[in-house]
């Protein structure tokens, strides 16, 4: 009987920790450092040129974004990194053939609600790095740099491996 009721406890217990585990994760706190890259115009080259932009920047800083610790160093490390950065975007414009290049800085500006997965970030000032591409006034793709949620590196077999300090500690764990 007690065995009964020890199993009975251990399944509710997960099916809690199931429920309320994948419910959505509002965030309001300052300590991330979001990426924002911008398009040179809304004309589907400039956007299509955007996402190889982007696609070069993120495999570009996973080395780069490894073992930074918090987002004061995620924006120093930014910072002086601003030429690779955009030596990594130029590259990738001038192999499609663009004559503008690009422009990194970290400012403080106004992103509206998203969610990405189960983190949800409200509207509101955030600190980020910014990667105009060209006169930067088309549409734009963005995300969190640190803690490092949009930086994955994916392999043959599609497993995921994140690079943030979170999941780190989860694999020392187990």
């Amino acid at each position: 009987m007690k065995w009964i009721l020890g199993a009975l406890s251990i399944i509710g217990l997960v099916i809690t920790l199931a429920c309320c585990g994948l419910s959505s994760q509002i965030v309001t706190e300052p300590d991330y450092l979001r990426i924002h890259i911008r398009a040179n115009s809304n004309l589907s080259v400039d956007q299509n040129v955007k996402y190889k932009v982007k696609d070069a920047i993120v495999e570009a800083l996973i080395p780069v974004l490894a073992g930074i610790e918090s987002k004061d160093e995620a924006i120093k490390v930014m910072s002086e990194n601003f030429s690779y950065i955009e030596s990594v975007a130029n590259g990738v414009l001038k192999k499609e053939g663009f004559s503008y290049t690009s422009h990194a800085k970290i400012d403080n500006e106004f992103f509206p609600t998203r969610t990405y997965d189960d983190i949800t970030l409200e509207e509101g000032n955030y600190d980020a790095l910014i990667l105009e591409l060209g006169s930067g006034e088309g549409n734009n793709w963005w995300c969190i740099l640190f803690p490092a949620f949009c930086f994955t590196k994916t392999t043959k077999s599609e497993n995921v491996v994140y690079i943030s300090r979170i999941w780190e500690i989860i694999k020392s764990v187990f």
